[in-house]
């Protein structure tokens, strides 16, 4: 085998480098995009994975709130427990710092006990900078209430400032720069716990309580003797890594399944390439197998063929995808678009293993694309082949019980649930449906061209490249499997960002009704910064405001490894076209009337906790009832009175009418206000009166505001960044589709040269010669766009109404943007044409004319 491989078919690669070239190609641009994508993401969440580590510790366990923050009179109780040896206070807030010179920078402020920190998270605790005259009054920095520490990020961001101001709501309080801390990642400040409660208005509250347990001491049983309130919840340490995978583990995995849609129709490239230099290659075959090169000898060899393309090509693929990963990194980060890691500028960290996998990947898909002319290579009769009758019989029916029996477990495979949260099954049933769609294109092309044959009888450059394309049916279809299966992923992957696209629109029209809104620019995360209460007030009566609605979002925690449940209070108005009514997918339930003792508050569900809590229409939320504390929420049950679309938080929401989360918590708060303005009014106007409302509390620059307009604009624009990944892939897996159809009419024009001289003998020019080619070429890609565009669309179903639920828990409505997917394939008709005809130049060449000069 090997001396044939060093012989055979190497001079098979000599004489035709080019063809043999695209084929490596196609699979080096798939394997090198879906190991860059894995090298960006993997780099991003073991960096963003180690900075909470670091500055979460090493407890061993921590105590949270379910909702809100913890008191931290439970501090006293936890670190009493016999079998506690140390507890740890921990305040974390999101905020922005203000230079000197005005610049604001995002930051994490991080108060801790310097005491303790030390045993449990040792890149946390405060060094103060050193000091040759008051180094004892330096060492108190620990505990003085406007010292703050910096981390490497933090001193980066904020230069050589020695005082720099952190903004509380609509204040801002002066801290000086003490010294430092070691933990790595984003910016971080340090303070005590006591200062950071002062400074940001947190007095008695406290983010967690990192414990660790005395040798030998039981978890569960600690807990257990600890009788913790039902609001407070126990989590590993290991659970906040879970979670950070979690968070963006459905966009990782669908962005890596996107970067393979071009080793998919690589595979499909190499079907082509192989396919027809089997069938160029079939008298020396039949030679071999004359003397005695036996069927399954001569299928190894094929595969073995194409096993070196593919290795050659994920070799290189592995080479290159490690550059772009690299390249990536340094320029833009660990972000790809989805924002889960933005701000993120990790190292890259390479890993043989993955490189490993992609490579067999890469190997894995070119044997495929290669098992097909094997098959035929072993099945071939060589006596009769080396006769020009070997030819093997179409097997037709077969064939088309083959593609049928595909397609038809494809369409079961789609109802199938997902795996660990992932549309594994889906997934597979668009490969099903694509394999199965090509296997049967020979039979569409002989029905297609079976009907236009009569309408072009009269012309007779189209009936020589329709009855040809008519008689070789199977040669079409494999010259277009690659174009057919990179145009349907690109229709597929058309209809479902237009459909995602209209229903995130109509959906921001549902959920902005106001006309401006207004918070604080403090605001880096849920429940971050909230707006006082005489502010709100002083909006309610500026000129020109109909009605102000108070808009808060707090984050609730009902399992430890999956990411909080975001919990929306706002004005609700259940109503057909009332304001700030929710875009329900149904009608809301009406609600049932509270036992004795009892009360029933009405909560409406997202798409995803459905899915994720089991949270049906009709039914009950116990889990939102442990996140509240207090003895006013004993005996309230939360009915789930409806289901809404809520595309800004894929892990779910639950939104409640702040009226009812007010008598519930006592707490009034609000990060967000929206307001409805008199009709008339001028924005702008109304503006400059709320900014003086706000300089009168010498806030005039720490709050934002936002129109409707802006906010639709802003939202969508950060979709299209996110799904730009998907034009670029489209464009690669077209490029690899009309490299074989490059390939194809190369290949054919080569083999066809005795056909083409004879044709030049009867007569016809060498343009009319060249025109033929051109035909079959527009022929052969015209069908080629109609089977991609069928295919494309019977995809796109699969991909908005499975995967798109099962990787991020919302449902949306088809769109089919005619226009934009028949000018995709108008484009790849006219590209395969001029292909096609730039392939025939040499089909009219002297050579031609002389090799019939054979056959005399």
């Amino acid at each position: 085998m090997r001396a044939l491989l060093s012989t055979f078919s190497l001079q098979e690669l000599r004489h035709h480098p080019w063809r043999n070239a695209t084929a490596v190609v196609a699979v080096m641009l798939g394997v090198a995009l879906a190991f860059a994508v894995h090298l960006i993401n993997a780099s991003a969440l073991a960096e963003f994975s180690s900075a909470v580590s670091s500055v979460n510790g090493q407890p061993d366990v921590e105590l949270r709130a379910r909702q809100g923050l913890l008191p931290d009179t439970l501090l006293d109780r936890v670190a009493a427990h016999p079998d506690v040896a140390l507890a740890s206070p921990v305040l974390e807030l999101p905020t922005q710092a203000v230079l000197p010179g005005g610049e604001r920078v995002a930051v994490k402020l991080l108060g801790v006990d310097a005491l303790v920190v030390a045993g449990l998270s040792p890149a946390l605790m405060p060094v103060p900078e050193a000091a040759s005259s008051n180094s004892a009054a330096r060492r108190f920095d620990l505990f003085a209430p406007d010292a703050a520490f910096l981390n490497a990020a933090a001193s980066q961001a904020l230069g050589n400032s020695t005082t720099l101001q952190l903004q509380s709501g609509l204040a801002l309080r002066t801290v000086r720069v003490a010294g430092r801390v070691n933990a790595p990642g984003p910016p971080l400040l340090v303070m005590d716990v006591a200062a950071a409660q002062d400074l940001m208005d947190r007095a008695g509250q406290l983010s967690r309580i990192d414990l660790r347990l005395v040798p030998g001491a039981q978890l569960d049983v600690v807990l257990t003797s600890l009788a913790l309130p039902d609001q407070v919840i126990a989590q590993r340490p290991e659970q906040s890594g879970e979670r950070v995978s979690n968070l963006s583990r459905a966009y990782r995995v669908n962005l890596t399944v996107l970067a393979l849609v071009a080793l998919f129709t690589g595979a499909f490239l190499v079907f082509s390439v192989l396919s027809l230099s089997v069938a160029r290659r079939q008298p020396q075959f039949a030679l071999l197998g004359v003397l005695g090169l036996s069927g399954n000898e001569r299928l190894r060899l094929v595969l073995a063929e194409s096993a070196l393309l593919g290795l050659l090509g994920s070799a290189l693929g592995v080479a290159l995808g490690t550059g772009l990963a690299a390249l990536a990194l340094k320029l833009l980060g660990g972000d790809l678009g989805g924002g889960y890691f933005s701000g993120v500028a990790p190292p890259l960290r390479w890993s043989a293993w993955a490189a490993l996998v992609y490579g067999l990947l890469g190997v894995a898909a070119s044997v495929v694309g290669g098992w097909w002319p094997a098959r035929a290579t072993a099945r071939m009769a060589p006596a009769l082949a080396l006769k020009g009758l070997g030819a093997p019989a179409p097997a037709g029916a077969r064939r088309h019980t083959l593609a049928l029996a595909l397609v038809l477990l494809a369409a079961a495979l789609a109802w199938a649930p997902p795996v660990g949260g992932i549309p594994l099954a889906a997934y597979l049933s668009v490969g099903l449906l694509l394999v199965g769609g090509i296997a049967a294109l020979p039979l569409a092309v002989g029905w297609l061209l079976d009907r236009m044959a009569p309408h072009i009888t009269r012309h007779a450059l189209p009936v020589l490249a329709v009855e040809r394309a008519r008689r070789l049916r199977e040669t079409a279809a494999v010259a277009t499997s690659g174009v057919v299966a990179s145009l349907a992923l690109s229709v597929a992957l058309t209809v479902m960002v237009a459909s995602f696209r209209d229903s995130v629109t109509q959906w921001l029209d549902a959920v902005l009704p106001a006309q401006l809104y207004v918070r604080s620019s403090a605001g880096g995360g849920l429940d971050a910064a909230h707006l006082p209460a005489d502010f709100v007030a002083g909006v309610a009566l500026v000129d020109g405001i109909e009605r102000v609605d108070t808009l808060r979002a707090t984050p609730v925690q009902f399992d430890p490894v999956r990411p909080a449940v975001v919990l929306l209070t706002r004005p609700l108005t259940m109503v057909s076209g009332a304001a700030l009514s929710l875009p329900l997918v149904g009608n809301p339930l009406p609600t049932p009337a509270a036992a004795e003792g009892e009360s029933v508050v009405p909560v409406y569900v997202s798409e995803a906790m459905v899915d994720l809590y089991g949270a049906e229409p009709g039914g009950w939320l116990p889990g939102l009832a442990q996140a509240f504390a207090g003895p006013q929420v004993r005996g309230v049950r939360f009915f789930v009175a409806g289901v809404w679309r809520d595309y800004a938080r894929q892990h779910g929401s639950v939104a409640m009418d702040r009226a009812d989360f007010v008598r519930l918590t006592g707490d009034a708060r609000v990060n967000d206000l929206a307001l409805h303005l008199v009709q008339g009014a001028d924005e702008d106007a109304v503006r400059e009166r709320i900014r003086a409302l706000a300089e009168e509390r010498g806030a005039g620059d720490l709050i934002e505001f936002a129109s409707s307009g802006q906010i639709r604009a802003v939202s969508l624009r950060i979709f299209d960044r996110s799904f730009a990944v998907t034009v670029w892939l489209q464009a690669v897996a077209i490029g690899i589709g009309l490299f074989g159809v490059a390939a194809s009419f190369s290949a054919q024009v080569l083999a066809r040269k005795r056909e083409f001289g004879l044709l030049a003998h009867l007569g016809l020019t060498r343009q009319q010669i060249l025109g033929v080619v051109a035909l079959e070429g527009l022929a052969w890609t015209l069908l080629g766009a109609l089977a991609g565009l069928a295919l494309g669309l019977a995809v796109s179903l699969v991909l908005v109404h499975v995967v798109n639920p099962q990787s991020f828990h919302w449902t949306m409505d088809l769109v089919l943007p005619w226009a934009r997917l028949l000018a995709l394939c108008a484009a790849v008709v006219v590209a395969g044409t001029l292909t096609a005809w730039l392939a025939g130049q040499a089909a009219a060449s002297r050579d031609a004319v002389r090799a019939v000069k054979e056959d005399w």
